[in-house]
């Protein structure tokens, strides 16, 4: 295959772009009001935490990427460092339901923001409307032009920065002489179990700094600009997330926090902005959780793609349905159905649960492959053993509160390597 030209490269901040898009797509929308109800006024902490996690593991991205550079992207370095087995193919499997998980999220954010804006029935009603009618919507424009998705991500990476930085910029002006500034004090801060907890139940707000990988080949001057790309888009989002949770925390009393708790960003505009800022918010979130589930939905199909032509799932998931990978229409009936019947607490965990587990791994390869890719082997296997006690503190402390969402998400991963192994038995017997 011949390289891509020199003006079809990607550049710095167009890498920075990616990274700050696969972020702040919806993940703050679904996930603030949850984090708050989980922290109380410690939120600017969980969100800390989880960002640092992330800092952490994306350490093992930049080598990866520059070793290994592929648009298959993660599914390239699970495979890289585990062959073509069981336990690979169910990791990239896992891959593939957690960007299903990640669009139920997203279409969640969408419906819940959505009712705000037009009234079709009762909320629950709409919620189903919306977050399914959107679903089909970016199915349809996958479909009909993947170009056409770029340009809807592009323009609203713009949109969403400017309405938030914005968004920060007043909230941080209203923040002083507002009475609820007291709620960050440290009073109201949960136990540093919960703290924890929290960070890790809203870590899918950082997931999307993966999509760099992805992207790896394209980039430009990639020994500088690829760590550059996963830091700077990294370290930008922790201090967006930082703020956003002070404004908010700052401006509204934990009582309509949590009646607002699908919505809340917006609502948190409305003691700054009044109606108007409400509006502007909703529009945001819509725009945001749209173009996320565009890009989601492309990129989901990628990896059921990568995954069947590394033969880890059937070699039909290779071909195609109408002009798009069959994986398409299977990642948009999984996601109708799933974010239909879960509530959006148990979505975000298990999606949290599922990319803990996956980013693990990922560090673990960025150890065990350290001689290979020149990696510093105690970042490394600092960012694998945080991710496991990550995992191991997220699933103890949510199984007494929502036991659902740990039970899904233990259902997803098991199923996933099942799945995997009952395929390579059948691949086995007919070789022979």
């Amino acid at each position: 295959m011949a390289s891509t030209s020199t003006q079809n490269k990607i550049s710095l901040i167009n890498a920075i772009s990616i990274g700050i898009g696969g972020m702040v797509g919806g993940g703050i929308f679904a996930v603030l009001g949850l984090a708050v109800s989980l922290a109380q006024g410690g939120t600017p902490v969980a969100f800390l935490i989880a960002g640092i996690l992330a800092l952490l593991t994306s350490y093992s991205y930049v080598k990866l990427s520059l070793a290994y550079p592929d648009r298959g992207g993660t599914v390239k370095f699970i495979n890289q460092g585990f062959g073509i087995s069981i336990f690979s193919g169910g990791i990239n499997n896992l891959l593939w339901v957690s960007y299903i998980i990640m669009i139920s999220l997203y279409a969640s954010a969408f419906g819940a923001y959505a009712h705000n804006l037009h009234q079709f029935g009762s909320k629950t009603v709409d919620f189903h409307i919306y977050a399914s009618a959107i679903i089909i919507l970016a199915t349809i424009i996958n479909y009909y032009s993947i170009k056409f998705v770029g340009k809807i991500e592009s323009f609203a990476v713009l949109v969403k920065l400017i309405i938030l930085i914005g968004f920060v910029i007043v909230g941080v002006y209203g923040l002083f002489g507002n009475q609820n500034l007291s709620q960050l004090s440290l009073s109201n801060w949960k136990a540093p179990v919960q703290l924890l907890t929290g960070g890790l139940v809203i870590f899918v707000a950082y997931e999307g700094f993966e999509l760099i990988a992805n992207s790896a080949p394209d980039i430009k001057n990639p020994q500088k600009n690829i760590p550059k790309a996963y830091y700077y888009s990294v370290i930008f989002v922790i201090l967006l997330y930082l703020v956003i949770a002070i404004v908010t925390v700052g401006s509204l009393p934990f009582a309509e926090i949590a009646s607002a708790e699908d919505y809340v960003l917006a609502e948190a505009a409305k003691p700054m902005l009044g109606k108007v800022g409400f509006t502007i918010i909703t529009i945001a979130a819509l725009i945001s959780t749209f173009s996320a589930i565009n890009a989601s939905l492309y990129g989901g199909s990628r990896v059921s793609y990568e995954i069947a032509e590394d033969d880890e799932l059937p070699h039909q998931l290779t071909g195609q349905l109408w002009n798009q990978p069959i994986g398409l229409f299977i990642t948009m009936l999984a996601t109708l159905v799933m974010v239909n019947l879960l509530e959006l607490e148990s979505i975000s965990i298990a999606g949290s649960i599922g990319f803990i587990l996956i980013f693990a791994i990922v560090n673990y390869v960025g150890y065990k492959q350290s001689s290979d890719i020149g990696s510093n082997k105690y970042i490394t296997m600092s960012g694998f053993f945080l991710c496991l006690i990550a995992l191991i503190v997220l699933i103890g402390q949510q199984f007494s509160s929502n036991k659902t969402g740990v039970i899904v998400a233990i259902s997803i991963i098991t199923i996933c390597f099942l799945l995997e192994w009952l395929y390579k038995k059948r691949e086995a017997k007919t070789m022979f």
